[in-house]
């Protein structure tokens, strides 16, 4: 039987990197730079995370495969999460990972009183689930969301990166 840590979370039997890559509303060519990039068969899960207007759902998943033959999924409740594929997070939902599969979970319905901080929430789940195999990227950025989950993705043995200012604008 697994033991959850002191947080709730299943460390990943997984011995794959996951890549969590967080871009703001206004990341779409990012998203897009950034997937035709990727090798068909890298080994590498990866799943997209972006600040989304909760009133509308979300084409990203869509668009995205125009632009890659690397399945690129709308992540469903309890998704087991593989190499060589993509996931994005739908919208009006906030996500975290744990045991190797991806759990997600209502947006908060008052965000002015509860923080809406979808990237540093699932990267920090990231990083305690899948430890050093766990790999975080900020692209086009909407304040500081992501920078946290970065520091704890780090802090546990994984990599970083965040995408330059001047490309970003």
């Amino acid at each position: 039987m697994k033991t959850p840590d002191s947080n709730g979370k299943i460390r990943s039997p997984n011995l794959f990197p996951v890549v969590g890559v967080g871009a703001s509303a206004g990341g779409l060519n990012a998203f897009r730079t950034f997937i035709k990039a990727i090798p068909e068969k890298c080994g590498m899960a990866f799943v997209l995370v972006q600040h989304l207007d909760p009133k509308h759902d979300s084409i990203l998943s869509e668009l995205l495969q125009k632009v890659t033959t690397i399945p690129v999924l709308e992540i469903t409740d309890d998704m087991k999460v593989e190499p060589d594929h993509i996931y994005i997070i739908p919208s009006n939902k906030l996500l975290i990972a744990n045991d190797g599969i991806l759990e997600l979970s209502p947006r908060p319905v008052n965000p002015k009183k509860e923080k809406n901080l979808p990237i540093d929430l699932f990267f920090t789940s990231l990083a305690e689930v899948h430890q050093s195999h766990a790999i975080g990227v900020v692209l086009s950025g909407n304040a500081s969301d992501g920078t946290a989950g970065l520091g704890v993705i780090r802090d546990h043995g994984g990599l970083t990166f965040a995408q330059d200012v001047a490309s970003a604008a």
